[in-house]
């Protein structure tokens, strides 16, 4: 490939990403937008830090293309909802991305040419898509580890929810008095989610496991189901409610304890891993001789 045929490649793909983008900024709704039905009333802004970027700011426009397209999936909507952040935010900066994956490369390499280094090969095609994946899918990376991490401070937060239940249903609490002593111990966030959980539920007269069941749901945490079942199970009665919340709290953190050692171990092997090398790499630079030798003398 010609110096001239790069350069011109790279401006036909910035100007069509131009043209995509005013296109979409000025491009009116469709007809299905306006004939649904609007919402009530503005949902709240429970958007993060992640989700207000320079890359949010600058792909707004190209959120309704992905939109049409199918974006999010439904695991990623999931995933959305863990971290507590919108839609528009994530197609934005997925948008972003996605144009400097593609518009990037080619001005580098323009920029290389005309300092009298020549990219045009097929190694730096090869670069300019594996560079255009990985900013295509650093949005959902991201995004997945985020909702990883929340998800593990949650259940983390469930056993010691539990054993905190079980302590105040010791000292002589009920059950509904229990479960907001339990949430008011802590001001982390998973907790705060938990207590407003509990508090919700309690002003539209709804069992506090059904408010448990539907949090689990919504984080995609098992650990919620269970102690909602257990409270479920155990009925109204003091002691049964304590034997088994005592039960599913030696459970809980039975497991806790079971990921935490699975964590070390796995932490254990990625740093056996570099030695490993080294050691492999040190007996090929001894038996690289001995090998060379013995071949070259048949």
């Amino acid at each position: 490939m010609s110096p001239l045929l790069l350069a011109a490649a790279g401006g036909a793909v910035f100007a069509a990403g131009v043209w995509v983008l005013l296109a979409l900024r000025f491009a009116r709704p469709r007809l299905a937008e306006l004939l649904t039905d609007p919402p009530p009333s503005p949902p709240p802004r429970t958007s993060t830090s992640g989700s207000d970027g320079w890359t949010a700011r600058l792909g707004a426009a190209g959120a309704p293309a992905l939109s049409a397209l199918g974006l999010p999936t439904a695991r990623t909507g999931t995933r959305l909802a863990v971290c507590e952040r919108d839609v528009a935010g994530y197609l934005a900066e997925k948008t972003t991305t996605g144009l400097l994956g593609v518009v990037v490369p080619p001005l580098l390499g323009a920029v290389l040419l005309l300092g009298g280094i020549n990219t045009a090969s097929l190694y730096g095609l090869t670069v300019w898509a594996l560079f255009a994946a990985v900013a295509w899918f650093a949005p959902d990376l991201s995004l997945r580890d985020a909702a990883a991490k929340r998800r593990t401070a949650m259940r983390h937060t469930v056993a010691v929810f539990a054993d905190l239940v079980v302590i105040a249903l010791a000292g002589g609490a009920g059950v509904t008095g229990a479960l907001h002593d339990a949430a008011q111990s802590s001001t982390s966030p998973a907790m705060t989610r938990i207590r407003t959980a509990l508090r919700a539920a309690a002003v539209r007269r709804e069992p506090p496991w059904q408010a448990l069941r539907a949090l689990g749901e919504r984080y995609d945490v098992a650990e919620f189901a269970e102690l909602a079942a257990s409270l479920q199970l155990a009925g109204a009665d003091g002691a049964r409610v304590r034997a088994s919340l005592a039960a599913k709290s030696k459970s809980l953190r039975a497991q806790h304890l079971a990921a935490l050692d699975a964590d070390a171990q796995s932490a254990t092997e990625r740093m056996s891993l570099p030695v490993v090398l080294l050691f492999a790499g040190f007996l090929l630079l001894i038996g690289f001789p001995a090998l060379s030798l013995i071949l070259t003398s048949l």
